[in-house]
Parts: C-alpha cells; sequence; structure tokens
C-alpha cells in the first residue's frame, strides 16, 4: 500500500505504545484516525485530546463514520495482541480491508526514505530515543518513533522536516523484518519470546537476517560479543570498535568518554545511570557521528537528554527517599537496573517490587529470574501480568518466590504493597515490571512524600 494513498486509518488496540506513536503520525498528516482499546488510559485520553476517535467497545456500532465501508485509502492496524475472537478484527478481515501489522505500517512509512532502525531485546527504546533526540536537538532533524514517552518531548512521536526515520524494530512476532534500514543497531540478543521463536538459536537466527535486511551501502553497529558476522562493534571493553571509556560517577551522575576510529569526545555528562545507559549512548553517538552531526553539538546533545518514562525514572528524590522506576521485565535488565542502582546508592537498602510479565516468560527464566531478584534486600512480588497469555497450571508468583534465596520475600496484592511501604518506610524503593504496575507509582509517590 502506497504512503500517500492512505486516507483513513483505524488502529486495533490503539492504547499501545508504538501503536499511538502511529496515530499520531496519520493524524499529522491529515487522515481521518480512528481506534479502538479495550481500557481508557492517560495515552488514549492523550489521543482522545489530540482528535483522535478512540472506542472501548468491541463492537461494530463503536466505528466513526467513514469506516464501515470497505475502500482502498483505508488502512486497518493491528496488534498481534489482540483475541482472535475480536468482533472488529473479524469485521474488518472478512470484509475485504487491508490489515497491516504495525511492522508492516513502518515499513511503508520508512520505504523510500533514509531509515535509522534500532533493534535489541533490551535497550532499543532508551537508545532509538538518544538518537531521535540527538538528531532534534542539533538541528539535523528527523520523524521518530519510539517505543516510550520521551522525557524531552512527552511523547512517544517526533515529527521532522527531512525524509529521515528513527524506528524501534521490534524483535516479537519477527516483525522488524520487514525493514530495510540505511543504518541498524542491535542493542542486545538474550533469549526471550520464547513462546515465539521456541530457543534461543531461532531467535539468534531473526536478528542475523534482520542484520541483512541493510540497504546497499548501509551502516550496522552491534553490542560487541553478539553472534553477528559483520558490522561495527560498540561497547565499553577494548576490543570494540566503538567504545566508552573512563566511564565513572560524579557527583551522582554518569560521565564517560567517546572513542571510534577517528573521533574522541571526553567528559561527556549523561543523566541516566548504568553501564547499559553508557553504551546506549555511545552507539548513539556514533550513529549521529556517521551522520556527520558536529561531536560538540553531539555531546550537549547527549547531557540534556532527560531519558524515557520508566527506563530508571526518578519518581521521588529527596534525603530521606529514593524511589526508582523501570520498565525491567527480562532477568538481564533487572541485572542491569540493580547494578545500576547498587552502583548509585552502595550503602541503602534497596526494597524492590516486581510485576512478573507473562507465565511463558516467568516459567522459562525462573531461575534466571531467582538469582537476580535474590541479590535485593527485600521483595514484594505482585502477582503475574498476563498480557496475552492464558494462566498455565503451577506458574504463578508463588512458583517463583519458592525458588529465591532471599528470605524477606513476600507475594502481595498492590494493597498490602501500598501499606507495607507505608509502614516500612524504605529508603531506597524500586519498582519494576512492564504489566500495570505503573498504577501504583503515583500512590506509592504519594506516600514517600506525605501528601
Amino acid at each position: 500500500m502506497e504512503l500517500d494513498l492512505i486516507k483513513r486509518v483505524y488502529f486495533i488496540g490503539a492504547g499501545g505504545i508504538g501503536m499511538s506513536a502511529l496515530a499520531r503520525y496519520f493524524k499529522k498528516r491529515g487522515c481521518l484516525v480512528g481506534g479502538y482499546d479495550k481500557t481508557r488510559t492517560v495515552l488514549t485520553s492523550h489521543l482522545e485530546e489530540e482528535g483522535i476517535l478512540i472506542s472501548y467497545v468491541d463492537e461494530l456500532s463503536s466505528l466513526p463514520a467513514g469506516f464501515e465501508v470497505t475502500a482502498a485509502d483505508t488502512l486497518i492496524v493491528y496488534t498481534p495482541a489482540i483475541p482472535k475472537n475480536s468482533v472488529l478484527l473479524n469485521y474488518f478481515r472478512d470484509h475485504g480491508f487491508n490489515l497491516q501489522k504495525r511492522s508492516q505500517v513502518l515499513g511503508i512509512i520508512s520505504k523510500g526514505q533514509f531509515c535509522i532502525a534500532v533493534a535489541g531485546t533490551h535497550g532499543k527504546t532508551t537508545t532509538s530515543s538518544i538518537v531521535a533526540h540527538i538528531l532534534t536537538d542539533t538541528g539535523y532533524g528527523c520523524t521518530a518513533f519510539l517505543g516510550g514517552i520521551a522525557t524531552n518531548y512527552q511523547s512517544n512521536f517526533l515529527l521532522g522536516d527531512n525524509n529521515v526515520v528513527v524506528v524501534e524494530a521490534d524483535e516479537y512476532d519477527r516483525s522488524f523484518l520487514t525493514l530495510h534500514p540505511d543504518i541498524a543497531v542491535i542493542t542486545s540478543m538474550d533469549a526471550d519470546h520464547l513462546d515465539i521463536y521456541g530457543d534461543a538459536a531461532q531467535l539468534h537466527e531473526s536478528f542475523q537476517l534482520f542484520a541483512k535486511q541493510l540497504k546497499p551501502g548501509g551502516t550496522l553497529f552491534f553490542k560487541d560479543g553478539l553472534p553477528i558476522a559483520e558490522g561495527i562493534t560498540y561497547g565499553s571493553d577494548t576490543t570494540a570498535t566503538v567504545q566508552a571509556l573512563n566511564i565513572r560517577v560524579e557527583q551522582g551522575s554518569f560521565v564517560f568518554d567517546y572513542q571510534d576510529e577517528k573521533v574522541s569526545i571526553t567528559d561527556i555528562p549523561l543523566m541516566l545511570p548504568g553501564k547499559h545507559n553508557v553504551e546506549n549512548a555511545t552507539v548513539a553517538i556514533a550513529v549521529a557521528i556517521r551522520l556527520g552531526i558536529d561531536p560538540v553539538k553531539v555531546k550537549a546533545a547527549v547531557a540534556n537528554f532527560k531519558g524515557v518514562k520508566r527506563r530508571f525514572e526518578y519518581v521521588v528524590r529527596e534525603d530521606k527517599h529514593i524511589y526508582i522506576d523501570d520498565y525491567a521485565h527480562h532477568p538481564e535488565e533487572l541485572r542491569a537496573c540493580f547494578h545500576a542502582v547498587r552502583q548509585l546508592y552502595p550503602d541503602k537498602k534497596m526494597t524492590v517490587v516486581f510485576q512478573p510479565h507473562l507465565f511463558s516468560r516467568t516459567r522459562d527464566f525462573a531461575n534466571e529470574f531467582a538469582e537476580v531478584l535474590s541479590t535485593v534486600d527485600s521483595l514484594l512480588l505482585l502477582d503475574i501480568y498476563p498480557a496475552r497469555e492464558l494462566p498455565m497450571e503451577g506458574i504463578n508468583s508463588e512458583f517463583l518466590r519458592a525458588k529465591l534465596t532471599l528470605e524477606n520475600s513476600g507475594v502481595y496484592s498492590n494493597e498490602e504493597v501500598l501499606k507495607y511501604v507505608k509502614e516500612n518506610q524504605p529508603e531506597l524503593l524500586v519498582t519494576v515490571g512492564a504489566g500495570d504496575i505503573d498504577t501504583l507509582i503515583q500512590p506509592l509517590k504519594n506516600i514517600l512524600t506525605n501528601v
């Protein structure tokens, strides 16, 4: 489907972070945009405020005028997380509408443009957001579709006036194979989504196929040590071509030096903590340097990047209490998060509230989760967030807790978590997870700040 022919777009699952960015894009293009999601959220409310027609009922009667009849200029975008028995999804399928997944639509949009695609089982949202910020802040410009709300812009979508587009290349459901980037980044390839891939080998195969999707003359950056045959390596190890050096903490913030084969930038301050985020910033800098952006401007842009909502986000930062919220939901993401916390606050006891995400992920990585969760001082486990899955017999948060070596741990309801925090007033609180744990953020903040 040609981009210029699209005049009406309907989103099934409009409230997803990636879907909502696309909705904003088509609205900016002057299209009639509508959508459905099962629950009203802050994100869908913002879409409504921007003039996008959102309904919360999976019924034909909820369709806005203009979407009832098949037309060549109408595009239906859906998320794989939508149940197969969805009334709206099946109506559009049965009546011959043009249905595309989000990743396919990104392929349509990026076709004919200079595409920068960031892939990885973790790190892609932060890395793509830093890339988009550098390009925007330096005046180079870009249109960006992000998997999180960039704090500098309070949005997951940036609209530029050039032909450069920055996208997250999602490995779930092999979605990233619809993209053909000019510059590609692979941040990580840890085993995940085994409900889709079966094993790590098949996941690696998909990333290797993505690496071959580059346009002729394109550039691939990948984290040093990943099983990729060709490209430019980056990392904080001396074997990488693009390196983060002299990483240190100064006055509560991370500072590092950048070095590649031609360019050196010293004393770069980064608001985001942790070696993993330094490496994310390093490859973002490499992308900007590859585009010919002045290193002085790049350094200034990195220094004023404020991060992404729910990616090591400070909710409370006071002498009495530190409260950090993070989207981490894979063992390696938790490990990186906790390591960064320990580096910044080595003398404080860490209380963690964790919501496991997906029954299958909890089952597949139970031992790894148990190992990393046992390194905190106190752990409050919430029930597993099912997302797209049905319950699995014997797989629950108590199953995970039983594998821990940490005595100070237990399974709690939301209400019990709030009561615990009110009674114990932890000096260092971290909430982690990818489900609806974010609904606890404001109540917890209120408790710790005595609102």
